[in-house]
């Protein structure tokens, strides 16, 4: 059954959602050559507990960390490591908070170079800017999708067409989800499908749009540490998501500042 939350629940989502999108901000600028996940993740926890919340991932079905570091083919839910960061990687950062009793989720993905300032050099890898451009914008192409009345259905087929038409492809094998006092719950949000088909949206309704794209196939394996996905073929893989309510003709995106 998918949860409609109260006014009250959307406005304590809505503070969580604030502080995780600041601290993803902090995140982002310590992206850089040299750095390694461990110590973003060590970060990204500490700056949680600074603001009175609680690592969402952590311990979550074993899950050893607060922060999930995928990088280039890597899709999601990487486990940070001793890795070091390098010019030309892609990295895609996806943290979790719990605060006052509601759990928040974004994720973005990022060049690492040591020149980014909102725009990376010309020598980075054109194909990988494209890429996490037409993620980005496919996030965007889902969530105006996003009012009651529409179904779930209208919103993955908005971004599946337009993933597709750039030449990429979307994961099929994981999805967006609801949130609230759990982590995950109703409903399954895809990233591909028919217009008007699954559950329709209600206004108070909150869930986590996710696209997740591919260069190459998507088709996907668990990746080493036995808790994250990659590409099968080893092509580059980005991730977007937001944590968003459904309003009377739209959405509001809870996490963002």
């Amino acid at each position: 059954m998918i949860s409609i939350k109260s006014p009250a629940e959307i406005q304590i989502m809505a503070e969580g959602g604030k502080i995780l999108a600041k601290i993803m901000k902090e995140l982002e600028k310590k992206v850089k050559p040299g750095i390694t996940t461990k110590e973003l993740d060590r970060l990204a926890e500490s700056l949680i507990l600074k603001f009175g919340g609680k690592c969402s991932f952590k311990g979550y079905e074993g899950f050893p960390a607060c922060l999930c570091t995928s990088i280039n083919e890597e899709i999601v839910h990487v486990v940070p490591s001793d890795r070091v960061l390098k010019e030309g990687d892609i990295i895609s950062l996806d943290l979790g908070i719990f605060y006052k009793g509601f759990h928040t989720d974004m994720a973005i993905t990022l060049p690492v170079t040591k020149t980014y300032r909102g725009r990376p050099p010309v020598t980075f890898n054109p194909e990988a800017l494209r890429l996490i451009r037409v993620t980005k914008k496919a996030l965007k192409r889902g969530l105006k999708k996003v009012r009651p009345g529409n179904t779930f259905g209208d919103i993955g087929n908005t971004i599946q067409r337009y993933v597709e038409s750039q030449g990429f492809n979307v994961v099929r094998d994981l999805c967006g989800h609801g949130i609230g006092k759990e982590l995950h719950g109703e409903p399954k949000i895809l990233n591909y499908g028919e217009r008007h088909t699954g559950p329709k949206i209600k206004e108070n309704m909150v869930f986590c749009l996710e696209p997740m794209v591919t260069v190459g196939d998507w088709k996907l394996k668990k990746s080493e540490d036995g808790f994250g996905y990659k590409t099968l073929d080893g092509s580059l893989s980005c991730h977007f998501e937001h944590t968003i309510a459904v309003t009377k003709n739209d959405c509001r995106i809870l996490t963002k500042i």
